[in-house]
């Protein structure tokens, strides 16, 4: 269809704002990536922004020859692999027995589940149960108190009670247990919605730092995103010393050409190390992800 004028120009000025969002967007991830390619002692100078002014690797050298940050590494893929397993599995298995007609109990089983959405014990009551339990200082810390998740839940129910009922009717005549059906039928199904909430578990367990910070007083469980904060917060206590010498010029330089420089450089570096795997798995999932976000809205 040919289109006027008027529409020409509102649609050059839709792509140039759509241009400059996406360059709002896109600058703060890039500008990190140049100062984790830039000399450290470079950048302290300011005006590094688009692109590297003195390139180097040195910076991701000292981040993949540090155990800890390697360390940390791995654990956060063991925790983002067994807690996206985990979660989706305990979910979906819980969301289907919801879903599951004739289920004796099943309105106030959703409503209890709904309830914990809005309140909950708090801070202290969550880490004296933990505690109790015996999860302090462990992995599975990070994997077990949040293993189901109620707007999942959710959502994987809504796309359950909209499959066919003769589905589950005919493997019933044919003999198949509750069991069967969900893990023959229900789940070979349901790939949308399982590869959707698989990405929004993993992001959660990739990106959260809190709960090792609360939890867990052992370095060698710590997960990237925790030992990242670490090292944020020394970043930050290098600046403020530095400051605080900047009366005696000798140490304050000393101090900037040791630590904060160098500290800073270090960050970047290991935020795109944590940042650029999470990322790299979103076109895998990207066409289930539009269909799995609307499961349910054309459904009866």
């Amino acid at each position: 269809m040919k289109l006027s004028s008027s529409d020409k120009t509102l649609h050059i000025i839709i792509y140039i704002l759509l241009i400059i969002l996406g360059m709002v967007t896109l600058y703060p991830f890039w500008n990190s990536a140049v100062i984790s390619f830039n000399v450290g002692m470079d950048t302290s100078r300011g005006g590094v922004t688009i692109w590297p002014r003195q390139f180097t690797l040195d910076n991701y050298k000292i981040v993949f020859q540090d155990n800890r940050i390697l360390h940390a590494f791995y654990i956060s893929v063991m925790r983002t692999l067994a807690g996206t397993a985990i979660s989706i599995f305990l979910t979906a298995i819980f969301a289907y027995g919801l879903s599951v007609k004739g289920v004796i109990g099943k309105k106030y089983y959703m409503i209890f589940a709904i309830i914990t959405m809005y309140f909950s014990g708090g801070l202290i009551p969550f880490y004296l149960v933990n505690r109790e339990l015996g999860l302090m200082n462990s992995f599975w810390v990070m994997v077990i108190p949040t293993a189901v998740s109620v707007w999942n839940m959710i959502i994987f129910r809504t796309f359950f009670m909209g499959l066919p009922v003769g589905l589950e009717e005919s493997a019933k005549i044919d003999g198949c247990s509750t069991f069967g059906i969900f893990f023959r039928i229900v789940l070979p199904l349901s790939g949308p919605v399982l590869a959707t909430l698989s990405l929004f578990t993993a992001v959660y367990h990739w990106n959260d730092w809190f709960t090792a910070t609360i939890f867990i007083n052992k370095t060698e469980l710590f997960p990237i995103q925790t030992m990242l904060q670490q090292i944020l917060n020394s970043n930050i206590m290098s600046e403020q010393l530095t400051i605080a010498l900047k009366g005696n010029g000798a140490a304050a330089d000393a101090m900037s050409r040791m630590q904060s420089v160098t500290t800073k450089s270090l960050t970047m570096a290991t935020m795109m190390v944590a940042t650029l795997p999470i990322i790299a798995v979103y076109p895998f999932v990207q066409r289930f992800f539009v269909k799995g976000v609307l499961v349910g809205s054309l459904k009866e």
